[in-house]
């Protein structure tokens, strides 16, 4: 009789009490979002989570009705295949090193929101596969979270990442009966919290190896034309690389920026990386470093595509050293600053305090 367009909601009490005076403050929870993984290093799964992942528009601003035919008839036939082994020279013994880091950040901010004294609940969920964030926030609010607080873990903002998961939380939202209260951060590109860990990470490195004659930033790219129709991606790729820049002037060692991952054969944002790389080995430089400061856990495209196939091409290429500094990961500095960055966020929320 009735259309069921809401989930169930909890069974509560005081809804229909006359009694009631005073309700306790709402429960705050926070969600950290990520990309996604496939569940395994199988075609099958490799096939199931490019076919979620290359379906959303934010991602391939190519009318469905096109796409779509292009998508099943011409790549995913093919690509998952050549993709397996790439996924099995980077897979963890628990899973996707993606999944596995960014879990250990979601465990240890938990961790470290607690010693603050705050009961506040915090999950992992990724934007494509498992845990879907859907399922992830419906957790939270059976919990009793009556405020949500969602982190992307893209330190720059960009349509295809942070906005997609923005639309995801809407999306849950609006299937809600009793609405949670949200919030989410849109950027941190230049946020203490984050270039201070980064910075400290590339120091360390350098302190257990020689110093490279360049070091090379290395984002995820992104088609031209998203940023000429708006998107401020690559303004915040290079805030983020000028504050690393100053933050290691005392070095002496030159830094720029490039962007990798390109897909298809339209323009994207440049300089691409791996030319970039066998540029400088033919023009004689020797020694490069490679970090790549929008990736908070490594992935396919750090260790396989930086750590291996631009390894390669650079020596190829007559250079003679390549160094890939890892991402943040579980790094303790990193996750006091994403402590740091979340807890400024709750602000005006009041924290239930942790029972001892």
């Amino acid at each position: 009789m009735f259309s069921k367009k809401h989930y169930a909601e909890s069974q509560d009490t005081s809804l229909l009490d006359p009694q009631v005076r005073t309700l306790s403050s709402p429960k705050v929870g926070v969600i950290l979002v990520n990309l996604g993984t496939p569940s395994t290093p199988t075609a099958k799964d490799i096939r199931n989570y490019l076919a979620e992942f290359l379906s959303d528009q934010r991602v391939v601003e190519i009318p469905p009705v096109f796409w779509q035919i292009i998508l099943r008839g011409f790549i995913l036939p093919f690509r998952p295949k050549k993709l397996v082994p790439k996924y099995e020279s980077i897979w963890l013994k628990g899973g996707s090193p993606l999944l596995v880091y960014s879990q250990a950040q979601a465990d240890l901010l938990q961790e470290k929101i607690q010693t603050q004294g705050y009961d506040v609940p915090v999950r992992l969920a990724m934007r494509y596969g498992q845990p879907a964030m859907h399922t992830v926030l419906k957790e939270l609010t059976e919990l009793g979270c009556e405020r949500i607080f969602m982190l992307p873990l893209y330190p720059q903002y960009a349509a295809s990442t942070t906005a997609t998961a923005v639309d995801e939380l809407n999306r849950y939202v609006a299937m809600r009966r009793n609405q949670p209260e949200t919030r989410y951060i849109k950027s941190y590109c230049q946020h203490s919290g984050y270039i201070q860990p980064l910075v400290q990470s590339i120091v360390r490195f350098w302190e257990k190896n020689q110093r490279p004659e360049r070091l090379l930033l290395s984002y995820h790219g992104v088609p031209r034309r998203t940023v000429t129709s708006g998107d401020p991606y690559y303004r915040e790729c290079m805030l983020t690389t000028a504050a690393v820049r100053e933050a290691l002037a005392s070095y002496e060692v030159p830094v720029y920026a490039s962007f990798q991952s390109r897909f298809g054969a339209e323009r994207w944002l440049e300089p691409y990386t791996e030319p970039t790389l066998r540029q400088w080995a033919k023009e004689g430089v020797r020694s490069v470093h490679v970090v790549c400061p929008g990736f908070l856990a490594d992935c396919l495209e750090t260790l396989e595509e930086i750590q291996m196939e631009c390894r390669d091409a650079f020596l190829e290429d007559g250079g003679q050293e390549f160094a890939y500094i890892p991402c943040l990961n579980d790094d303790p500095a990193w996750i006091e600053g994403l402590c740091d960055i979340v807890l400024q966020n709750l602000s005006g929320w009041d924290l239930r305090k942790s029972q001892k």
